[in-house]
């Protein structure tokens, strides 16, 4: 089973947006696969992203999406800081953090600066990928 950790836009793009990147993703997460984790900075992040206005998402809808999110994730506490790379956005160090605790595979993002931080965070055992990367790992050809 591979070991997933999403960012809030790739859960967007999931469970929202019905992006055609994630949709391998959501497959694996479905037949057991994969497994998604999150802890309660990224779940609050990603409630507070749900009611930008900008993104006109009904209340209903965002519980909905959290809701399902919350189904999808399995809860993981982070472990102790430190030892990660410097982030140039100190926002997304929870994603590092929690991928280090989660043991994840995959940290999957479209963020540039995590996506620039992948080859340092390979040596801590987890890779940070695109969605349609880690489509390629999920569905090989």
């Amino acid at each position: 089973m591979i070991r997933l950790v999403l960012d809030t836009n790739v859960v967007l793009d999931l469970l929202h947006f019905d992006d055609a990147a994630t949709r391998p993703l959501r497959r694996a997460l479905q037949d057991g696969r994969a497994a998604c984790f999150a802890d309660d900075a990224c779940r609050a992040e990603l409630g507070r992203v749900l009611a930008y206005p900008r993104l006109g998402i009904a209340a209903e809808a965002g519980r909905r999406i959290l809701a399902g999110f919350d189904t999808v994730a399995q809860p993981c506490a982070k472990g102790a800081g430190g030892g990660l790379p410097a982030c140039r956005d100190p926002d997304d160090v929870k994603f590092l953090e929690l991928a280090r605790a989660a043991r994840a595979d995959l940290l999957v993002t479209k963020d540039k600066a995590l996506l620039a931080l992948s080859r340092e965070c390979a040596r801590l055992g987890f890779r940070i990928v695109t969605p349609e990367a880690a489509a390629a790992v999920l569905d090989p050809a």
